[in-house]
């Protein structure tokens, strides 16, 4: 038998997807949700198919950019602050090495070690790379948690993309093969995709499949509901 030469063979952990997950969850579920909320919400006032697809379209443009636009700058501010903790414990480093090496080896010890031991790990790892281990340990900042802007805006834009992709691809089937605007049928693919997005989200992060389902088919509901309704109102009104 082959022995494996890692003392602990590496684990693949959810949390370090976090970022990405999140990012492609959120996408997907607003662009479901927004894109169908609005096409029913037009459909609902009697506004004709043409009307319908071309806003969904445009939904579909303007949601991917937002989002895009939107988890840069506020990614982009979180590495900001994080590069901004680091420099902070660099220069906490060449003004007061000492203090910073009692303060690593004080988080170790409130983790359980004995104060020897804590103040033996912190020297070690000042000797390697002390900035690491300030970043890591006191900051909770590591490489896997870093924020990465570009990638949460490119998730972001393309998971709307495809999440509202759902309900305009579902009017256009319903056009050409059903016949009509078939509402109902757009509501049941929409509702029906989501709870397949939740439980695809709740699969990556390790999460019960069947709360994530049924939190974004409730959710997703309402919000398809009030704005059908709202549509419904204002189309009699206008």
């Amino acid at each position: 038998m082959t022995e494996s030469t890692s003392p602990h063979p590496e684990e693949a952990h959810r949390s370090n997807r976090s970022n990405w997950l999140r990012a492609g969850v959120l996408g997907v579920n607003d662009g479901l949700v927004s894109t169908s909320s609005i096409m029913l919400g037009l459909a609902a006032a009697n506004a004709d198919y043409k009307i319908i697809l071309t806003t969904g379209i445009a939904s579909l443009f303007a949601g991917a950019f937002s989002m895009a636009a939107g988890e840069y700058v506020s990614v982009a501010s979180q590495k900001d602050a994080q590069r901004a903790d680091i420099e902070i414990e660099k220069r906490a480093l060449i003004n007061d090495p000492e203090g910073e090496l009692a303060e690593l080896a004080g988080i170790y010890e409130a983790r359980g070690l004995k104060p020897a031991l804590a103040m033996q790990v912190a020297v070690e790892l000042h000797k390697t790379d002390a900035v690491e281990a300030h970043a890591r340990d006191e900051l909770g900042i590591t490489s896997h948690a870093k924020a990465n802007p570009l990638q949460a805006s490119t998730t972001s834009a393309l998971a709307f993309a495809i999440g509202s992709s759902v309900p305009i691809l579902a009017a256009i089937y319903a056009n050409t093969l059903l016949g009509g605007d078939n509402i109902l049928f757009i509501v049941i693919v929409s509702l029906v995709a989501l709870a397949i997005s939740g439980m695809v989200g709740a699969f990556i992060g390790g999460g019960s499949r069947l709360i994530a389902a049924l939190r974004v088919f409730i959710g997703g509901g309402i919000a398809m509901a009030v704005t059908y309704l709202i549509g419904h109102l204002v189309g009699i009104n206008l």
